[in-house]
């Protein structure tokens, strides 16, 4: 390529042309339809040059080094400063101005940001080429907005779609639709939005499109206002800029930082806590007496008694910030430990995060007898707790308070997780037949996609109280909700003939696909099954037959 001024320009603009033409070729009027919250799709477009070489992407801009290898000496660059300042964004912005006249509505958002990158022999330029705001379409934005917040939210009763969440939760911090956000007004929407979808399988994705959209406008709007970042390259750190001020610490953007770093210690993983504590920090520099409260006390929504208790047996501490509780086990008695447990189950009947952590201390160290799960604070505390049978009842009514679909224990992550209450479940399980029942009621909360701790306890409940016409009924729940990767061993135990007439009754009232786990489970597929029947005589493979066909068919 011969690089003129001319011939870098008719390739800048070749490929503006050849990105228009790709994000055009979109059934866009389709994919705008899926909620009334999106009227377009894309909102940002980057040309770059860079050594004769031009790039269109809808990346957002990188201030830092591009890692692209070797560059050459800038003294070779084509274009000055001067000749991209006077007639390259000249004629890009009038040409990208005509060119956008031809994209089908559909494919741009109401605001759409084209800049620029360039090098140049005196170094790296950011420009703004063009910037396209359809007042029309933001107006009808605004209305679908409003009418979905009184609807959906306000008035609001149902579970509502992740969908509508991921594109309301950036609109309502899109300064461009609303220029004077009510801070109060935002959190109470994001907290509605938890509220209409509690319980539901999904309310975990909800949190997240909340939470993402929260962060990146603190680190992408708020952050630069007042601080600079330094040493990014492990983990982001900021310095509080020398004018940096905030005439009112304790009301409007500022709340929204604390929100964000609250949903980001409550909900994300553990390795994002060190954000949350970045935003409390940065808000404590600028002398925001609520986030300095809340790291010493937990946010004060719940009353000083129920988070806060200490006597001559234990002292016990909660933070609902952090989604923490700390237990200090000052003698290793029943009493202790009933006491502990009246403070937990006090402490989620009043709205503390079902999602939460212990932190122990404790003279003895005792695990559950089940592998694969996470030595954690909490998992010693519930052991511990079961070695006193007295404490069972206890235990039980703990158990009922802390089960939640679709939260977890925020001290396990991965193929460790699981839901609040599986301790004391497990082990109360483990322990007497009597508690059953109970297992049962957890395994219908149970999400066996996100979760697979139930293989191992079911293995162990097998162990212990072994296969029989008593443990069938509370096996056959358990083994519904694990996962195929489960090995168990109860084959020939199943195929008494006793067992054999139970698990037969069981599979009866369950669906074909449900049969089918089963029996993957059990004898390793319906195929195994059916060898097994047909070698099989009389009653037995009467039986075995039945099971067959109660696998192939669609209970309605």
């Amino acid at each position: 390529m011969d690089f003129t001024p001319e011939t870098i320009l008719d390739e800048m603009k070749r490929q503006i042309d050849k990105w228009i033409a790709y994000i055009s070729d979109k059934d866009a009027d389709q994919i705008i339809k899926r909620t009334s919250l999106q009227l377009g799709i894309h909102d940002y477009a980057l040309l770059e040059y860079n050594n004769g070489r031009v790039t269109v992407t809808d990346n957002k801009i990188d201030f830092g080094i591009p890692e692209d290898g070797p560059r050459r000496n800038r003294a070779a660059e084509m274009l000055t400063e001067e000749l991209v300042r006077e007639r390259i964004v000249p004629e890009l912005a009038s040409y990208i101005r005509d060119t956008f006249k031809e994209i089908p509505s559909a494919v741009i958002d109401y605001h759409f940001t084209w800049n620029g990158k360039f090098q140049t022999r005196e170094g790296e330029i950011l420009v703004l080429l063009y910037e396209y705001i359809d007042e029309e379409k933001k107006n009808l934005l605004l209305e679908r907005i409003s009418d979905y917040i009184s609807k959906k939210l306000e008035e609001g009763k149902y579970p509502t779609k992740p969908l509508e969440t991921f594109f309301l939760s950036r609109h309502l911090l899109d300064e461009g639709l609303f220029p004077e956000s009510d801070a109060g007004r935002i959190i109470s929407l994001f907290e509605k939005i938890q509220q209409v979808n509690k319980g539901n399988k999904h309310l975990a994705e909800h949190r997240k499109d909340v939470t993402s959209a929260l962060r990146n406008w603190v680190e992408d709007r708020w952050l630069p206002r007042y601080f600079d970042p330094v040493n990014e390259q492990f983990t982001k750190e900021y310095k509080k800029k020398s004018e940096a001020r905030l005439e009112d610490t304790e009301r409007g953007p500022i709340e929204l930082v604390i929100y964000t770093a609250v949903m980001i210690l409550k909900y994300e993983p553990s390795y994002s806590r060190s954000t949350g504590l970045t935003m409390l920090n940065c808000a404590i520099e600028l002398g925001s007496d609520k986030a300095k409260r809340l790291t010493m006390e937990g946010s004060g929504t719940l009353a000083k008694e129920d988070v806060c208790r200490s006597d001559e047996w234990v002292e016990c501490k909660a933070n609902d910030v952090f989604a923490k509780v700390t237990l200090v086990i000052k003698q290793e008695t029943e009493e202790s430990y009933g006491r502990a447990l009246r403070f937990l189950t006090r402490l989620l009947s009043q709205g503390f995060p079902k999602s939460y952590g212990i932190k122990l201390k404790s003279g003895v160290k005792h695990w559950l007898p089940i592998k694969g799960l996470a030595k954690s604070g909490t998992h010693r505390f519930f052991a511990q707790a079961l070695e006193y049978s007295d404490l069972h009842p206890l235990l039980e009514e703990y158990a009922r308070t802390a089960m939640e679909p679709f939260e977890w224990y925020a001290d396990t992550e991965g193929e460790k997780s699981c839901m609040p209450g599986s301790y004391a479940v497990f082990g109360l399980g483990l322990a007497d037949e009597a508690y059953f029942p109970l297992v049962e009621e957890y395994m219908a909360k149970v999400d066996e996609e996100h979760q697979s701790v139930q293989n191992q306890f079911t293995a162990a409940l097998v162990e212990r109280h072994g296969v029989n016409t008593q443990t069938i009924p509370a096996l056959v729940k358990c083994m519904l909700h694990c996962t195929d990767s489960m090995k168990l061993k109860i084959k020939a135990e199943m195929e008494d003939d006793k067992n054999l007439a139970l698990l037969l009754d069981q599979v009866r009232s369950l669906r074909d696909y449900e049969a089918a786990h089963l029996f993957y489970l059990i004898w390793g597929g319906t195929d195994k099954l059916k060898k097994l029947a047909a070698k099989a005589e009389r009653t037995r493979a009467q039986q075995l037959n039945e099971l067959v066909e109660l696998a192939g068919r669609r209970k309605r």
